[in-house]
């Protein structure tokens, strides 16, 4: 029977160290494998052969995820020995290798959400942290990555060396603590790539310092926006510090019809599906996604992946919801009627001297359609130009009907002959997309046009891509086709327009 205070706290210690193992699923070997101790160390502490260290204690802390109860049984009886003994020895702090370089840092609980809305995505992670090590955190190590096409890498790198992500663009901002007591976060850059960026979020700001001291426990929340073009379909969290609880949720717009799965890889693992699986569930007109893992391995990856079926057919059943055709081109960038830069003179471009702004442009004019196309199947070719994205610039691009043929990119196009036979066929515009209007267009034209080179180039189109160019062309004068209607003809609700995917007749 033990008696005496510091045999009791001693216990105390070891009854609380075998209930976090037991609660984690671990065996003594097991456990010890993990703090990197002989195999026999974790019974022998447990059965009370041997008393607790300094060092093994914060392992155990970090290695179970108890949220700092094994750390305040150990600090418990190490007082009480301490207050016996005149000796001032402490064991050693634990080696710096053992946890990730700088940090004695434990992650209670992570909340990482990406939700989606017109046309980017939000990033906000939550972190409840607790400082189990020896020293004061004054700065905190994040990274942001992103990949337009995981399943191709060499694409992916293309791609972000051409469009590379900014910090302006990500809007990065972070806090600590909880409310009222909230404090912004500086931060300060570590690496600055293309598609990476390593950045030190600061436990300070203008108005003082506020470092996490050991045994202390804050909030960070940090959030970032990342647009469509950049960001693939896909969200991935990595264990880098010893984590209890993590929760990744992925927000999307219901009519979008999201499809979500997700998988898991380690450093010693292959790649495999995840082990439980992704809750869904609707908020009103959204849709979440989530899944949560208690106590995950250092260095495991979870990475959520999903494809939109949106534009396949209506809402899923049971979702009692209408989007209109317009809200679903706002969401992915698509700029409606109304806005200023639809009715202003665009920005000629000085070629040759202009070439890789008129060259991102066009890009990005692509990769707006790509979305679009997600969206909506065009049997009678599609067209865009630049300031239906935002962009001041005379630039537009048609995709034929055909899709075998290749795309038409139009740098400060005027038209300089037109047939004077015409027809008349229904249109509709991508900045207002839940209507269709009857519009008597030239059957040819010719239209000038300027090459990367700044020369130029005279293009005749017939028909249907006579219609496309014409449509566009008309945005870069600041018209839109309701301004060509004849007085009086009304237009034609989406739901009502009965030649959606049919090609126009000639």
């Amino acid at each position: 029977m033990t008696t005496s205070p510091i045999e009791r706290a001693a216990d105390t210690f070891a009854a609380e160290l075998a209930r976090w193992r037991v609660e984690r699923s671990m065996s003594k070997k097991q456990l010890a494998a993990r703090m990197g101790f002989d195999p026999s160390y974790v019974s022998h502490v447990e059965g009370r052969r041997h008393r607790p260290t300094e060092d093994f204690a914060r392992r155990a802390e970090a290695v179970l995820g108890a949220g700092g109860a094994i750390w305040q049984r150990y600090q418990e009886y190490d007082e009480l020995r301490h207050a016996r003994s005149s000796a001032s020895h402490r064991d050693p702090p634990v080696p710096e290798q053992w946890m990730p370089p700088g940090t004695g840092l434990i992650v209670e609980q992570e909340v990482a959400t990406l939700a989606y809305r017109e046309g980017s995505y939000r990033c906000v992670i939550r972190r409840s942290l607790y400082n189990a090590g020896t020293e004061p955190v004054t700065r905190y190590l994040i990274r942001v990555a992103v990949d337009r096409y995981p399943h191709d890498p060499e694409k992916s790198n293309r791609h972000h060396r051409e469009h590379p992500l900014s910090f302006a663009e990500l809007d990065l901002q972070a806090w600590c603590g909880e409310e009222p007591a909230r404090e912004a976060m500086e931060y300060r850059k570590k690496h600055d790539r293309d598609a990476f960026k390593e950045v030190w979020l600061l436990f300070e700001n203008t108005e003082g310092r506020y470092p996490l001291y050991p045994g202390q426990r804050t909030v960070i929340e940090y959030a970032y926006t990342v647009s469509h073009d950049k960001w693939g379909q896909w969200f991935q969290r990595a264990v880098r510090l010893p984590t209890r609880r993590l929760t990744v949720r992925l927000d999307f717009p219901n009519w979008l019809d999201a499809q979500v799965w997700g998988v898991e890889t380690s450093l010693s693992a292959e790649e495999a599906p995840l082990r439980t699986p992704v809750i869904r569930r609707a908020e009103g007109e959204r849709m979440i996604f989530e899944w949560t893992t208690e106590s995950p391995p250092l260095n495991a990856r979870y990475r959520l992946e999903w494809r939109f079926r949106g534009h396949n057919g209506p809402p899923p059943s049971g979702l009692a919801i209408a989007v209109r055709a317009s809200d679903r081109m706002r969401a992915v960038g698509i700029v409606q009627r109304g806005a200023d830069s639809l009715v202003q003179l665009p920005h000629q471009f000085d070629l040759p001297l202009d070439e890789a702004e008129a060259r991102d442009v066009v890009d990005r004019l692509m990769g707006a359609l790509d979305r679009v196309e997600e969206l909506h199947t065009f049997t009678k070719g599609v067209g865009l130009a630049a300031p239906q994205i935002g962009l001041s610039w005379a630039a537009a691009v048609v995709r034929p009907a055909d899709r075998t043929a290749e795309p038409v990119v139009l740098l400060n196009p005027r038209v300089v002959e037109s047939s004077p036979e015409t027809d008349e066929q229904y249109e509709g515009c991508l900045s207002f997309f839940d209507v269709r209007g009857l519009v008597s267009r030239p059957l040819a034209l010719q239209v000038e046009h300027a090459k990367w080179d700044g020369g130029r180039v005279i293009t005749a189109f017939e028909q249907g891509m006579a219609r496309l160019v014409a449509h566009e062309i008309d945005h870069l004068e600041g018209r839109l086709y309701v301004d060509r209607m004849a007085p009086g003809v009304p237009l034609v609700p989406v739901e009502e327009y009965r030649e959606a995917g049919n090609p126009w007749r000639y």
